[in-house]
């Protein structure tokens, strides 16, 4: 169960990266029975969030960016060096976001958490649909 309380959070994570809150959309707001006031804390927890998000994320792409240009020289010994700064940046904003989206979590009841892992699921795993067969 932590496992999947995990993939969820850092799966979400990719989703608020994108824009999508899904604390203002209507949908799980309906579905969840978010409160207004549940709404509130968790735009206050991704607010709070986002500049150290954000000074992270540059972090990595400057990384990632002297990285590949350390790959076009073929500097080998460089290269290990400033993956191990790829890596150390890329934790660094894994954990930043991980702890924003348990603080979210934590604004939940089991309820609306439970609720939320299904949704959350349906929506990256849709249905499929088998095509018709032709005679």
């Amino acid at each position: 169960m932590a496992a999947l309380a995990l993939a969820v959070l850092v799966s979400t994570s990719t989703h608020a990266a994108q824009g999508f809150k899904w604390w203002q959309s209507d949908t799980y707001k309906k579905e969840l029975g978010l409160t207004a006031e549940q709404a509130r804390r968790i735009e206050e927890i991704f607010q709070k969030a986002m500049p150290t998000l954000k000074d992270q994320k540059s972090t990595l792409d400057q990384a990632e960016e002297k990285f590949e240009k350390l790959v076009e020289r073929g500097d080998d010994k460089d290269v290990m060096e400033q993956v191990n700064l790829v890596e150390a940046a890329r934790a660094d904003l894994n954990k930043s976001r991980t702890l924003m989206l348990l603080g979210m979590r934590k604004v939940l009841t089991r309820d609306q958490w439970a609720k939320f892992t299904a949704l959350h699921q349906a929506s990256q795993n849709p249905p499929v649909t088998k095509p018709e067969r032709t005679k």
